[in-house]
């Protein structure tokens, strides 16, 4: 047998071996377990507290929006990193090239400045709305 398959055959052996064990836990604990229902042990428990209100909570807007930016400036380190990485290969081309990248980074974070993108206070969130929004 060629060493990948040996590696594979043992790859699959150990996951079915995985498998096996959790559906074995599980079914234990499923046999063994207590079963009592009752309307007091179905109700949620939140430290002693009578819960009040639903359980959903409308996060606003804003946090959603730091968390893409962050990924977006995340995504464009990771390409800067790269080019400074392959810096000695690329030469001047590059140097324009990550430089026109960079500039492209920048108007657009010119553009969400002025629109109001990175304000927090809710007239901003209107202004952003008015701005082309759906609604």
């Amino acid at each position: 047998m060629p060493p990948a398959a040996e590696s594979l055959a043992a790859l699959g052996l150990y996951a079915l071996l995985a498998v096996l064990l959790v559906a074995f836990l599980m079914g234990l604990s499923w046999l063994l377990g207590h079963r009592t229902h009752s309307s007091l042990k179905q109700a949620p428990y939140e430290s002693g507290v009578a819960p009040t209100g639903g359980a959903y909570l409308r996060a606003p807007a804003p946090f959603f929006l730091v968390a893409i930016f962050f990924i977006i400036f995340a995504v464009d380190a990771v390409f800067i990193l790269s080019w400074a990485v392959a810096w000695d290969i690329l030469g001047w081309a590059g140097l324009a090239q990550v430089g026109f990248f960079i500039a492209i980074v920048l108007l657009g974070l010119v553009h969400l400045w002025k629109t109001g993108g990175l304000d927090w206070h809710p007239s901003a969130q209107g202004r952003m709305r008015g701005r082309g929004g759906g609604e």
